[in-house]
């Protein structure tokens, strides 16, 4: 019996081994700044955007809630901690949108939404979870700027 577990442990352990790669592209500079653990891979926060509770049909204050969405967006893109934002098309859930924010706890996920009107005011609503994903995400905003013709 004991044979058997040894011989288990060890067809366990090579196969471990041999189901690890190395990757031939690694460039530890880039990882290091990307702030990749060894899979390429790093926590962000997830945000989920619904339709809020807000009912308001003061037109002129949902609008200047909204501009200051917009203005928000922007600026945390700029500071590069958001690397994904974007409205969803029209659907049966009322999820309005998305943002990847480059921060590791919801906590200050949070705090960078503070700014936003919309989510304050509740004419949206954040929903928050803790994602891991490819670190190389945030060189998305390098493209990104440059492809866009007019904005919002």
């Amino acid at each position: 019996m004991k044979q058997i577990v040894f011989t288990l442990l060890v067809l366990l352990t090579l196969s471990n081994v041999v189901a690890q790669k190395s990757n031939p592209n690694y460039n530890s500079d880039l990882a290091k700044k990307l702030g990749a653990d060894d899979y390429g891979m790093k926590k962000f926060v997830f945000v989920l955007l619904k339709t809020g509770t807000n009912k308001s049909t003061d037109k002129a204050f949902k609008s200047k809630c909204f501009a200051s969405h917009m203005k928000n967006t922007d600026n945390l893109i700029k500071e590069r901690k958001m690397i994904v934002a974007g409205p969803f098309f029209k659907n049966n859930n009322n999820y309005r949108g998305i943002f990847i924010l480059a921060v590791d706890s919801v906590e200050k996920a949070q705090e960078l939404l503070k700014k936003d009107k919309a989510i304050t005011e509740k004419f949206l609503e954040a929903v928050y979870y803790d994602w891991y994903g490819s670190a190389a995400l945030g060189e998305y905003l390098n493209t990104a700027d440059k492809i866009w013709k007019i904005g919002f």
